[in-house]
């Protein structure tokens, strides 16, 4: 899920508008009948959603352009933070004590470790010298180590006077286009398999095979996996979409492009492609991506959400 949340009033407007706008005649798989007051109110809701994404791309301090390194823990359990040359992730500031931190993989969390005198770190408002954290973030000074799990842990940096900000060229879509936004049924996988996804930096990930969405695009029947990450943090009813599409290598990112399914107070779900967005790998080489599996390779065009910025190209 991309960092940027979007708010729940926003969220909730654009699902009840989904199920008002519905016309008696629209069958499973369609997509949705809506007037033109309805398709006016959707289009400035998500067009406001991604003049948000592109603020906090542009400045924030947990933006994609504000990551300066990434250390992945491997066969390690320990990895050690500070100025000095010797550590596993080096920072050079004043700020950061030559031996500032310890962070060691403890199950499905992180146990923090203040290491020299004086030095502190900060979680959950707090300044403290030792805690257990879930994945998150603590911050030393003004920057911020990520505490990544997935089940390939690793640390990323942040810095807010990260150089990459420079690099901001806004981001691009496809015009909002309601062709493309459906309300449907979950088909669910009666065995809930677990099935393996890879990853862009070549580990493997473990998903639950929750079910398929069936939907037409033009006159062709479309068939897409919905998956949960089995992974620290992901809750049950946190579904995820991976797909690509005819675009992906020439108008949209190559690796694919992800969408988020919201439920809907009919018990039906919200798939939206106009809010098909790029992957955090994208814009940053400090990331841990999945890659769509090749059961959702559609062999159509999907013109609608995130296209490619091409931020990765130099």
């Amino acid at each position: 899920m991309r960092n940027l949340i979007i708010p729940l009033a926003l969220s909730t407007l654009l699902g009840a508008l989904s199920i008002a706008g519905m016309g008696s005649c629209v069958r499973e798989g369609d997509s949705l009948e809506m007037n033109r007051d309805m398709r006016d109110s959707i289009a400035r809701a998500i067009e406001k959603e991604r003049k948000e994404t592109e603020e906090w791309l542009q400045s924030a301090s947990t933006s994609y352009l504000a990551t300066v390194n990434r250390v992945d823990f491997g066969d390690r359990t320990t990895l050690t933070v500070g100025r000095g040359r010797d550590n596993d992730v080096r920072i050079e500031d004043p700020d950061v004590a030559e031996h500032h931190l310890s962070v060691t993989v403890v199950g499905d969390s992180f146990r923090v470790e203040a290491k020299d005198p004086g030095a502190r770190f900060s979680t959950g408002g707090s300044a403290v010298r030792s805690a257990s954290v879930a994945p998150s973030a603590v911050k030393i000074g003004r920057f911020s180590i990520r505490l990544s799990h997935q089940r390939f842990p690793g640390l990323i940096v942040f810095d807010p006077s990260s150089s990459r900000f420079a690099e901001y060229k806004g981001l691009k879509y496809f015009p909002v286009d309601p062709a493309y936004r459906y309300v449907l049924s979950l088909k669910r996988n009666p065995r809930l398999d677990t099935v393996e996804i890879l990853s862009t930096r070549g580990n493997r990930r473990h998903a639950l095979r929750v079910g398929w969405f069936e939907f037409t695009v033009g006159k062709t029947i479309c068939h897409l996996e919905v998956n949960r990450l089995l992974e620290p943090g992901v809750q049950d009813g946190n579904y995820s979409v991976f797909f690509r599409d005819l675009t992906c290598g020439n108008e949209s990112y190559p690796v694919g492009r992800y969408l988020e399914v919201e439920q809907l107070s009919d018990g039906r779900l919200l798939l939206d492609f106009n809010r098909a967005y790029n992957p955090a790998c994208a814009f940053s080489l400090h990331y841990n991506c999945p890659i769509p599996p090749e059961a959702n390779d559609l062999r159509v065009r999907i013109p609608a959400g995130e296209m490619d910025a091409h931020y990765m190209e130099k």
